[in-house]
């Protein structure tokens, strides 16, 4: 009992190292951007977006540098479900309003072609090394096609002030602090995790699917949520698509470079099928126009944690 209560504290600090390290290291270069007068624009695409997700790749990296690559797959895989049906569906039941834009159907198709990149390499057991390469390609591509197309509209990225001093002496520090949290908070909670699947019989592929999953979504929920108050739909899918998109090409893609090559086990060919569907649901309603009901957020939600009970084996005895 005494190691299943430390690796829940561990797993419980890594989480917190993890938010607070990725908060201070995203203040940190925000203020150093500003300071350095770069444009509101580049700080969005580069800062802002590497920055948040950071926290994943470090847990990624960390459990396939531990051996343990199902945690890093079942966190992708379970954050994306975790991102689309529990956090846009609180958006929804929030009342927040979805207004779909050019911008919200290219990041839709970008998530439709990310999902199809992820089946097929749990549907061949692998991401190789030379998959990891193209997806971070194509990743990189995409991202500078959305900027240059962000760039000739003219567009603003806003985002809220840094509540640093504006001081480099200050803002420098907080980014190497926030960096060491990140890392260390990763490697917490691949030790905790691990210590929890062995102690419970769990495998490592649900605690990945899970635990890591619904841990690392937190700043999207959290993010989502206060966009849901303030009635930004907007803001909540586009916060949702952006990270689904990453976690894949950007978070698989340099794991599997690092570890040159991820094994992923049969096991996620039946969540991979969980991803495509919902993915699919939600693209189909940017696509289509419809709006995210309160009614279509409750029964998001429901699915959701419907997926979580029949991850944990309550259903087993009934199927």
């Amino acid at each position: 009992m005494d190691g299943t209560v430390v690796d829940v504290a561990f797993v419980l600090i890594g989480f917190a190292l993890l938010m607070f390290g990725g908060e201070a290291l995203v203040q940190g270069a925000t203020r150093i951007s500003q300071i350095l007068s770069i444009s509101p624009l580049v700080v969005g695409f580069t800062v802002v977006a590497i920055g948040t997700s950071l926290p994943e790749l470090a847990v990624a990296i960390e459990a396939i540098d531990s051996g343990v690559p199902n945690i890093a797959v079942g966190g992708v895989l379970g954050s994306n479900v975790a991102n689309v049906m529990l956090v846009l569906g609180a958006a929804a039941v929030l009342g927040a309003k979805s207004d779909v834009e050019k911008g919200v159907n290219r990041d839709a198709m970008a998530v439709v072609v990310a999902t199809l990149f992820m089946a097929i390499f749990v549907y061949f057991g692998e991401v190789p090394l030379l998959g990891g390469v193209v997806m971070l390609t194509c990743l990189i591509v995409y991202y500078y096609y959305t900027y240059t197309v962000a760039i000739s509209a003219e567009d603003e990225y806003e985002f809220e002030d840094s509540w640093l001093p504006n001081k480099m002496s200050i803002a420098i520090p907080f980014c190497v602090i926030g960096g060491g949290m990140i890392w260390y908070g990763a490697e917490l909670l691949v030790i905790g995790s691990t210590g929890i699947a062995e102690t419970f019989g769990v495998s490592e592929a649900v605690i990945g699917l899970t635990v890591v999953a619904l841990g690392t979504s937190l700043p999207e929920l959290a993010v989502t949520l206060v966009a849901g108050i303030r009635g930004q739909g907007g803001v909540a899918v586009g916060n949702v698509l952006g990270s689904n998109v990453m976690n894949i090409m950007g978070i698989i893609g340099i794991a599997s470079i690092v570890g040159s090559g991820i094994p992923v086990d049969v096991e996620f060919q039946r969540d991979i099928l969980v991803v495509m569907a919902t993915s699919g649901f939600v693209v189909w309603m940017l696509i289509s126009g419809k709006e995210f009901t309160k009614n279509i957020g409750t029964m998001m939600i429901t699915t959701y944690l419907f997926y979580m009970i029949y991850l944990g084996g309550f259903l087993d005895g009934l199927f």
